[in-house]
């Protein structure tokens, strides 16, 4: 197995042909991250012509060197069920490294356990159960236990962080399954909350609009904007400002005409909720919401995530990803109604893999975490 730089064209095309790639793997999500140097990279067996693996790699300069993080966020795109992952993994980092690169950063896109929305709600109830990982999971995978194995023998070190969220893409997400399911199964499969709350902003008046086009987005990406910095300062979170949503739209639009859509809930005129939805291939995921202070009787927010699931039910969805949440059960912790909320869809706690750093130059990797952690 070869790895080696192929085009941005090549790249997607790949991306294409899977099931399932996460955004964060799409050559346009290079582009979103401009403060990174971006390459696309192909795995290649020998003789080949077609890559049979693809990634994005972001490279993060060190301060003062010229030498490099390179990151693959929920990636690379190979057979995670190969027994020899290090015949994947080994070329990776000799080429990253032949990039500058002092160590080298990936996040699996593999399961490890998952908790259904009866276990998770039993486990916030029951006394002395804080955190998720104390809940007997609904399923363990094989695969995901067998990757981690492998990756701890090849000399990767995880980068999980206990109880919250990790300095990169999470660990532990929620999603709803899609799959052979029809709109009214997947609503019969919500709490009777989540039910009474669609139906109360319907019987409102609560209207939905949607568009996936980059001129549609951008006309009403401030409204969107405002809301979201209004969120922010609500719920005390430091909001990204116009100008990233305004290139994120702009280079996922490009890429595909319904690889991003705008979501506007209105309550006779008034902006009540907005998210920004992404999907490539069948993993649909919600990216970003807002929601206003007032009107929230009317459950737009209810309202606009229905209309998301809706979206990805009617495109052939597999997965309907509500993305982080963090361990905690515990009912005094704020994060806890993160995940009652998206428990309340019927989904499922999904733990992943976790991202895990291989040092290429230990002296330089040995200063990237000194530096990290002074960084907070």
């Amino acid at each position: 197995m070869t790895v080696r730089e192929i085009s941005e064209t090549e790249h997607l095309a790949f991306v294409r042909a899977q099931r399932s790639t996460s955004f964060l793997q799409t050559p346009a999500w290079g582009k979103v991250k401009s403060e990174w140097r971006r390459q696309s990279i192909g795995w290649f067996e020998d003789g080949g012509t077609e890559p049979v693996g693809a990634a994005l790699v972001l490279y993060r300069q060190l301060p003062k060197v010229r030498r490099y993080l390179a990151y693959l966020p929920e990636g690379p795109v190979v057979d995670w069920t190969d027994e020899d992952l290090g015949a994947w993994l080994r070329p990776l980092a000799a080429h990253v490294k032949g990039h500058g690169a002092f160590g080298v950063r990936i996040g699996p896109p593999v399961v490890t356990r998952r908790w259904d929305a009866a276990t998770i709600k039993e486990g916030i109830a029951a006394d002395g159960v804080r955190r998720l990982g104390e809940l007997a999971p609904t399923e363990r995978d094989g695969t995901g236990a067998r990757v981690v194995t492998q990756l701890r023998e090849l000399g990767w070190r995880s980068q999980a962080v206990a109880g919250g969220f990790a300095a990169g893409q999470p660990q532990h997400v929620f999603q709803v399954p899609l799959a052979g399911r029809s709109e009214d199964d997947v609503l019969a499969g919500m709490n009777q909350q989540w039910r009474r709350n669609i139906k109360k902003a319907a019987k409102a008046g609560v209207e939905v609009t949607s568009t996936s086009s980059a001129e549609g987005i951008l006309e009403q990406l401030r409204a969107f904007h405002d809301l979201y910095v209004h969120t922010a300062e609500r719920d005390r979170f430091t909001p990204r400002p116009l100008s990233y949503f305004r290139t994120m739209v702009e280079a996922l639009a490009a890429e595909e005409p319904d690889r991003i859509t705008l979501h506007l809930a209105r309550h006779e005129g008034d902006l009540v909720a907005a998210t920004i939805a992404i999907r490539v291939g069948a993993h649909a995921w919600y990216s970003y919401g807002a929601s206003s202070t007032e009107k929230r009787d009317v459950r737009g927010s209810n309202a606009v995530q229905w209309a998301m699931m809706r979206a990805a039910i009617a495109a052939g969805a597999d997965v309907y990803d509500l993305r982080g949440i963090t361990e905690t059960l515990d009912p005094d912790d704020p994060h806890v109604g993160l995940i009652q909320f998206k428990v309340g869809t019927g989904g499922e706690a999904v733990e992943l893999v976790g991202e895990w750093d291989l040092p290429l130059v230990k002296p330089l990797y040995k200063a990237f975490e000194l530096y990290m952690k002074r960084r907070g």
